[in-house]
């Protein structure tokens, strides 16, 4: 999958990271998604994991995007053990819409962790 235009077509901060016009402190990156770190953290440990393709949120996920999220979803573990979470464990947040405080209209991934998480 080539994603050049989307990326390109992305007017979310998430896509003038992709594009290099903002900095980000990458921890992972390959052909599918982007993994750095959260210029805001809400835990010790914050990285937000996006698709390369500009995907709004889960509503309006559909078949088509059953790859690119399968394998955001696989790449997960890996993404942990670069950021120092494969031993404590770590939390995965989805925020989709306005009524769950998302903020940036370009599904993401928060993974959370390096310390106890308060439960819910």
């Amino acid at each position: 999958m080539n994603f050049d235009k989307d990326i390109q077509d992305n007017t979310t901060i998430f896509g003038k990271i992709l594009r290099g016009e903002i900095p980000a402190e990458k921890l992972y990156e390959d052909d599918y998604v982007l993994a750095f770190k959260d210029i805001m953290p809400k835990a010790r440990v914050h990285v937000l994991v996006i698709p390369k393709k500009c995907i709004q949120d889960l509503r309006v996920a559909g078949p088509e995007d059953a790859e690119i999220l399968g394998h955001m979803m696989c790449k997960i573990s890996e993404i942990a053990k670069l950021a120092g979470l494969d031993k404590g464990g770590f939390r995965i947040i989805s925020n989709n819409g306005e009524h769950s405080g998302q903020e940036v209209p370009h599904l993401h991934l928060h993974l959370l962790g390096g310390e106890f998480l308060p439960k819910f």
